[in-house]
């Protein structure tokens, strides 16, 4: 009988690993190619995985909530006849442990590595349940790490996870074992990290609800945007620069053709891909706002990559990709944009749609705020916050005198990275932006 492995398959350049959401098919299930087979979650978008071989579900080699590593196999599917009886049944509450000998865990570079040792009973004889005092489930990994470092089985109770129900993940034990010595606690028998070795980290205030108080716990994309937030107030001093632009011109030419666009196009055009063509052409003329920072080393971006928050029905936030805005017209822009926002608010996005951003733009103003201060986007050293565009009265000058006018004027909140965009830098981009969009060409085709 003919089986194929499916594979977990590389979901864009900087994500290793994801875990398993939900199984569409049960083993013994007939499976058509192409039909949708699992639901995997990474740190960017939850995605269906489709099948790639047509057959039985003979096998689903990771369970719901495990976390799976890009190339492994995670199902195999058999071509012909009857399903194959495995093995090995895998089972979820199994009290399966995790083998004898060294077992090799893939992480990602960015994440402390940890060779994982199985030990009977653990350092010191700690044994771990698979399920804790709180009815979480802790998957043979989790447990492996806690019993290798000395985590009591109280102590892997009160550690804050960020999987789907609140699970306790590899990150998160990795976390705490490099943040939080768990030798502390009490009943812990592992060995106390060097005071010079321990990360400083803020505690969180403890809230205590009222009776009358409503509890909601984060979906996992709001733990995941909690935690990028953080990271980058963290890694970036932010420095935030204002500018006032006139939009006139814009607001005026836009009136003008957007009903003959939007007959034509059967879409609309809508100010965020105008914006964005000033700003990537500041770019250009700045292109030391568009780098990241890896260790003490400047990576100059090549490509414009321009990122645009999106808010979800949700309530989340997402930021889906142009990519290579620099080489798109106008008329090009604005159906990226408007495709990108559409797939967002449907949850279409591919892995793809939000990777390899290279600078953000955060459009305030949709929510009819003035001015922002945009936390940025790492690994990125900039955003841009577009506030709300607002008919105000202004000083016109002209060959005849001064007078006072209504004029359509926007500010635009510049958040850059201190430690490689300097106040000057900083302030001459966002100044640049608004002259592009005051330059604005009124007799403009599109």
């Amino acid at each position: 009988m003919a089986e194929i492995e499916i594979r977990l398959p590389k979901m864009g350049e900087s994500v290793t690993e994801a875990t398993i959401t939900n199984w569409l098919k049960n083993p013994g299930d007939n499976v058509a190619l192409d039909e949708p087979l699992v639901e995997v979650a990474t740190d960017k978008v939850d995605n269906e995985l489709p099948s790639e071989a047509e057959g039985i579900l003979v096998k689903q080699l990771f369970q719901k909530d495990e976390v799976a590593q890009v190339g492994d196999v995670i199902a195999i599917i058999s071509t012909e006849g009857e399903p194959s009886q495995p093995d090995t049944e895998i089972d979820a509450n199994s009290e399966s442990e995790v083998p004898e000998q060294a077992a090799e865990v893939s992480v990602d570079a960015s994440e402390p590595v940890i060779e994982i040792t199985s030990m009977s009973n653990g350092a010191g004889g700690i044994k771990i349940s698979k399920n804790g005092a709180n009815g979480k489930y802790y998957s043979p990994l989790v447990r492996s790490i806690a019993e290798k470092e000395g985590i009591t089985q109280n102590v892997l109770d009160t550690i804050s996870g960020s999987g789907l129900d609140g699970r306790v993940t590899k990150k998160d034990i990795l976390a705490f074992v490099d943040d939080g010595p768990g030798a502390n606690q009490e009943n812990s028998t592992a060995s106390i990290k060097p005071e010079s070795s321990k990360k400083t980290k803020t505690a969180q205030p403890i809230v205590v609800p009222n009776g009358e108080d409503e509890i909601i716990e984060m979906d996992r994309m709001r733990r995941l945007i909690a935690d990028h937030m953080v990271m980058s107030k963290q890694v970036s001093p932010h420095v935030t620069s204002y500018v006032e632009a006139d939009v006139t011109n814009i607001v005026e030419w836009r009136n003008k053709v957007k009903g003959g666009y939007k007959q034509r196009e059967g879409e609309n055009i809508t100010y965020t891909p105008i914006l964005i063509e000033a700003i990537v052409k500041a770019i250009k003329d700045f292109p030391m706002v568009n780098v990241s920072v890896s260790g003490n080393q400047i990576i100059k971006r090549k490509n414009i990559n321009i990122g645009m928050a999106t808010a979800l029905p949700s309530g989340n936030l997402i930021v889906p990709v142009i990519k290579n805005a620099d080489r798109l017209s106008l008329e090009g822009l604005t159906k990226s944009v408007n495709q990108l926002a559409n797939d967002a608010r449907n949850n279409n996005l591919k892995p793809e749609d939000i990777q390899g951003g290279t600078y953000t733009v955060t459009n305030v103003g949709s929510f009819g705020n003035v001015m922002g201060t945009p936390i940025i986007n790492q690994p990125q050293v900039a955003i841009l916050a577009l506030g709300a565009i607002r008919k105000v009265p202004a000083v016109i000058e002209t060959n005849q005198g001064d007078f006072i006018g209504i004029r359509h004027k926007m500010y635009l909140s510049h958040s850059y990275d201190h430690r490689v965009v300097d106040g000057a830098l900083g302030g001459k981009f966002v100044r640049k932006v608004a002259d592009y969009l005051e330059e604005f060409n009124i007799n403009r085709d599109i």
